[in-house]
């Protein structure tokens, strides 16, 4: 799995696909079916961005974002995010 860049960011990223009811999004309402989902650490915040698999547009997880004082907490917090949100199986 590639890293995706954001300038200024650190980020991991995952496959995902989402349980049944998918996942909201601030710009385009829910998604659904394959993703790929995007940690990213800015300006001691972190936010989580899905796409559907191979898009280009990224779109901000519904009321996922918080303060991380330590970034060496991002790949807990990325784990974290992919078990709520990894749900193949519904």
């Amino acid at each position: 799995m590639g890293e995706a860049t954001v300038a200024g960011a650190d980020s991991r990223t995952a496959d995902i696909v989402p349980g049944p009811g998918g996942v909201m999004t601030d710009e385009v309402g829910v998604v659904t079916g394959e993703l790929t989902l995007r940690t990213e650490l800015s300006d001691g915040q972190v936010t989580l961005r899905v796409q559907y698999k191979d898009a280009d547009e990224w779109y901000a997880v519904t009321g996922a974002r918080a303060p991380l004082a330590d970034p060496a907490g991002l790949d807990a917090v990325h784990t974290i995010a992919v078990g709520l949100l990894h749900r193949p199986e519904g």
